[in-house]
């Protein structure tokens, strides 16, 4: 039998009576590791044998913990009653645990637990009691436990910022910083951070201070407090939930997916207004009424039984790291041009495996797009399929053909569908050069905006307004707003 037993967070008065009886009643046992505060106060009999010197030779976590697995495993198969003692409880933060209850299993051999403490326990009451955090701390109400070797390897933390959350095992500085980088993909730098070494030494830090000291071994965890404000994505996903219950908002709860098509729209081009005008705080802003239309449109799907946000999320994450193979794969990509490449195949693949057929380039070219974008998308597909000019060139000959054309039409039928067939060949103009050419007919508007609103405040300077200006006046003040911004 494989008796595995739990020497508690760190005090020897927090030995399990059982515990204690269990090693008191033996000759020997294994510890994973000596580096413990309990093993001091074990009986004076107990012949000890650790797993340090796995730690100090392998060059991953992984292969100890498959290392110490092995070594129980076959002391059991060679000796019969086996104790493996751990820190904390068993069950609790210890990889090694599972790997040994998984192969016993597939070998026959009986296994016990033998309950331990762990660090959670402690931990809370020394944060509860402490100066600091003035609060007391269930784990019930949403207590979040996490590795800190698992939230080191991450680039942003599996938490939820309106919770607060136990990371255990940061044993060292470098881990301590890794840690670190990962939770200010979340929480802002100044975010307050709890240090809890052995279950009772409490250490107030700010997040981006965190690694600044080295403080840190095999028993320290960090505490995490929540936001004081909503900040996590299913505390947003409750109040739209909220919003479209029978208890909630009428509006919200008259939304379908159509009659929300125009604010979607709307926010999209807010958020591109944002953008152009380089207002950051307008952007966080709009991005967020933006993210109020997504989320909506997922709980109208959800209550509808059509899809939930969890499949939105689960289906564009399995996307990207499928159309990503040269970082979530075995694909070697030279640069951007290669990148682009296999995405395409890619996705010409997936068709493929749907079933799809008689496929065109133009397929996928969203109708909604703003003409221009839309027309630059086309030109763009075309080309990769082989319809294209030459050189620039035969592009402005074409610009300069659809003036003509133009110019020459007959009536105002013929001269709009002209018009459209300069806008168009524009488009795959400016796409030969590398224009995308919505942004650039946007900017063109925002500088036309500008130089209109000066022009506008001269004629007040001037006691006037444009339609009591000569036209040679405007066009004097209008080169100089313009010599002005160069």
């Amino acid at each position: 039998m494989i008796t595995l037993l739990g020497l508690g967070p760190g005090d020897p008065n927090l030995l399990t009576r059982e515990a204690w009886d269990v090693l008191n009643a033996s000759s020997s046992a294994y510890l994973r590791t000596r580096r413990h505060p309990t093993v001091a106060g074990l009986p004076a009999n107990l012949r000890l044998k650790d797993f340090d010197d796995a730690y100090d030779s392998a060059e991953n976590f992984d292969g100890v913990y498959a290392h110490i697995a092995d070594a129980i495993i076959a002391s059991a198969q060679a000796h019969g009653d086996v104790i493996y003692a751990v820190p904390g409880h068993p069950l609790v933060g210890e990889a090694t645990v599972p790997l040994i209850l998984e192969r016993a299993r597939e070998l026959g051999i009986p296994t016990r637990i033998i309950s331990g403490l762990s660090f959670i326990e402690p931990t809370l009451e020394a944060l509860s009691s402490g100066r600091h955090t003035h609060h007391w701390i269930d784990p019930i109400s949403g207590l979040q436990l996490c590795d800190g070797v698992e939230i080191a390897t991450l680039h942003h933390p599996p938490i939820n910022p309106d919770k607060p959350a136990l990371i255990a095992q940061v044993y060292s500085r470098a881990v301590a910083s890794d840690v670190k980088l990962t939770l200010m993909n979340q929480y802002p730098p100044t975010h307050p951070i709890w240090v809890v070494r052995g279950g009772h030494q409490i250490t107030l830090s700010s997040l981006h201070e965190l690694d600044h000291t080295d403080h840190f071994d095999h028993l320290t965890s960090l505490y995490v407090p929540p936001f004081e404000r909503i900040g996590g994505f299913e505390a947003f996903q409750e109040t739209i939930a909220y919003l479209r219950a029978p208890e909630g908002c009428p509006w919200d709860r008259e939304q379908t997916h159509e009659s929300l098509r125009n604010t979607l729209l709307e926010e999209a081009y807010e958020v591109l207004t944002a953008i152009d005008e380089g207002d950051v705080a307008a952007l966080k802003e709009e991005l967020g009424d933006l993210l109020l239309n997504v989320v909506l449109q997922a709980q109208i799907a959800t209550e509808a039984e059509e899809f939930r946000m969890s499949d939105v999320i689960a289906e564009v994450d399995a996307k990207l790291k499928r159309r990503h193979p040269h970082i979530f794969g075995d694909v070697t990509v030279k640069d951007s041009n290669d990148v682009v490449a296999n995405w395409n195949e890619i996705k010409k693949q997936e068709k493929a495996d749907k079933g799809v057929k008689d496929t065109s380039a133009l397929d996928g070219i969203a109708p909604a797009l703003p003409a221009l974008a839309q027309a630059q998308k086309m030109a763009h597909r075309a080309e990769r399929a082989g319809f294209k000019w030459d050189n620039h060139d035969e592009r402005l000959a074409k610009v300069r053909e659809e003036i003509e054309e133009i110019v020459s039409a007959n009536d105002d039928v013929h001269r709009a569908e002209e018009f459209g067939d300069l806008l168009f060949t524009i488009a795959d103009w400016a796409d030969g050069y590398g224009i995308d050419a919505e942004t650039a007919a946007r900017e063109a508007n925002l500088k036309f905006a500008r130089r209109f609103r000066a022009l506008e405040a001269a004629a007040r300077k001037r006691g006037s307004n444009l339609n009591e200006m000569t036209q040679a006046d405007m066009l004097r003040i209008w080169r100089e707003i313009k010599s002005h911004e160069k």
